[in-house]
């Protein structure tokens, strides 16, 4: 998609999510929040998500997009094709947003609400174009969590609901059709049960807030994140699955275990009781530090599945090869755009779970980008997952990495690959590490084809062969790079 121009009327924690999300896509941001203090908000959810988001990706994400604050709401969506609004939940104010919003916001934008309780239906009234108006309801923090709950009435025509969808997952969201609207969508209503019952365990005395917190972090709350609810029951049936499940413990459901249809009396007693607990398990830290925590954790949490292909993972595989697609790295021996020069076979930033105690890149994560473009060298030369399971290989014998620089976490880095050698049955490759124009570190591997059956050295097949024989040629024009050929010096 062509960079565009969103509008975010609204920059508390949702809207600033939002325009990190937009903006770290390579959208263009327009704010409007006539809160003073609104830019300096803004920029430190920015902080945090130049430093998470990119950590998702195996990929470079596009270049930043072109922020701006207005003073108007006017001057905010002149131009946009999307307008999100994130104002405070009062319906009123909300809709005295869109008739502001009418005569400057063109026709064919959409104008989605990040609400988390009211309907379409309830937005649109008076409104003189209802049909822009939808629900997007997000998860915070917006920039890193994918879900986004997507609800449309009756007066919004299905191709603007599959307009919003493409949108929202060009930005790297997981858009959920509400299939029909109802207060509070689908997620929050869950939430609102689990929210329920937890208050009434508080105010009964059965559990503190960090109990009941601990109950969700070290017990379901992991197996919700993989394989969510209906899923998770499913599995607990054993080998008679759900049907089994749901005849062990169907009948429980009539028992009085929970108080879900009903709440505490909402008294300051009851609310002094919630807020102290709270202060004891987490006052010790300050909100950016546990902000800065729950971003490293989900990383961590979403770079697992990611490895694993579940669950949310499963999204951003997809949305990593769409963007490394954008960013031109080849994927094959056609689409190298200059078979004469060094290959660029990386382009990333460096995730926040590569680093050390220093508060830089890990020794042993710059063999694994190393071994990343290797990897996509491999690919190129027609040694991807196919040639593998078919039997054959390419082993490394031998690694020599120097260390030019250091980098921390965030850092966009990338690497090109010099081919030094492709005859009989050796790869010879050397790569530059960079960030920006300052070398970081290179590497030279050493490599040997290998049938998978006899675990022995082998000369490739042909195919593979002439393509990597090509690129060595080509390369073979090219200055022997600095270090080449180089072992640790004598300590003497």
């Amino acid at each position: 998609m062509t960079q565009t121009t969103a509008a975010i009327i609204g920059g508390g924690v949702i809207g600033g999510g939002w325009a990190a999300r937009f903006l770290l896509m390579g959208w263009d941001v327009r704010v409007f929040d006539p809160d003073p203090h609104a830019q300096t908000k803004i920029g430190e959810v920015l902080d945090a998500a130049r430093l998470a988001l990119p950590s998702l990706y195996d990929t470079a994400l596009p270049d930043e997009g072109r922020l701006s604050f207005h003073d108007t709401m006017s001057d905010a969506v002149a131009g946009a094709v999307w307008v999100q609004e994130s104002v405070p939940e009062r319906v009123e104010l909300k809709r005295k947003v869109y008739r502001a919003l009418h005569d400057d916001v063109g026709p064919s934008a959409i104008i989605a609400s990040s609400t988390s309780g009211f309907t379409p239906t309830d937005l649109q009234s008076s409104a003189a174009r209802p049909e822009q108006i939808i629900v997007a309801h997000p998860f915070v923090p917006v920039y890193l969590l994918p879900l986004v709950e997507v609800v449309g009435s009756p007066k919004n025509a299905p191709e603007t609901l599959d307009r919003a969808h493409e949108i929202l997952s060009d930005i790297g969201m997981y858009p959920l059709r509400v299939r029909h609207e109802i207060p509070a969508h689908m997620a929050d209503r869950f939430l609102e049960a689990v929210w329920r019952e937890a208050l009434w365990l508080v105010n009964d005395g059965i559990a503190t807030t960090g109990e009941i917190d601990q109950a969700i972090c070290m017990g379901f709350g992991l197996r919700w994140a993989q394989k969510g609810l209906f899923e998770t029951y499913r599995i607990g049936g054993g080998p008679g699955g759900m049907r089994h499940f749901l005849n062990q413990f169907g009948p429980t459901l009539s028992l009085d275990w929970t108080k879900l249809m009903d709440t505490p009396e909402w008294t300051e007693t009851l609310v002094d009781k919630i807020a102290s607990q709270s202060d004891a398990q987490s006052g010790a830290k300050s909100i950016r530090d546990l902000e800065a925590e729950r971003d490293k954790n989900l990383v961590g949490i979403l770079r697992a599945l990611k490895a694993e292909g579940q669950a949310a993972g499963v999204h951003l595989v997809a949305h990593d090869r769409a963007l490394t697609a954008r960013n031109g790295l080849p994927t094959n021996f056609d689409q190298i755009p200059d078979i004469a020069q060094p290959i660029l076979t990386v382009d990333r930033a460096v995730p926040t779970d590569w680093t050390d105690y220093n508060g830089h890149m890990n020794e042993a994560k710059y063999l694994q980008a190393f071994g990343d473009a290797t990897d996509r060298l491999m690919v190129i030369v027609g040694c991807d997952a196919d040639y593998v399971a078919s039997g054959g290989s390419y082993f490394t014998v031998e690694t020599h990495i120097r260390h030019s620089g250091e980098v921390r976490a965030g850092a966009k880095i990338t690497i090109t690959t010099q081919v030094l050698d492709g005859a009989g049955k050796r790869m010879q490759l050397f790569h530059f590490m960079h960030s920006g124009d300052r070398l970081l570190a290179t590497a030279e591997h050493m490599l040997l084809h290998v049938s998978l059956e006899t675990r022995r050295a082998s000369v490739p097949p042909g195919h593979i062969a002439m393509k990597l024989g090509a690129i060595a040629a080509a390369h073979a024009a090219l200055a022997h790079p600095d270090g080449m050929g180089r072992a640790i010096g004598d300590a003497r």
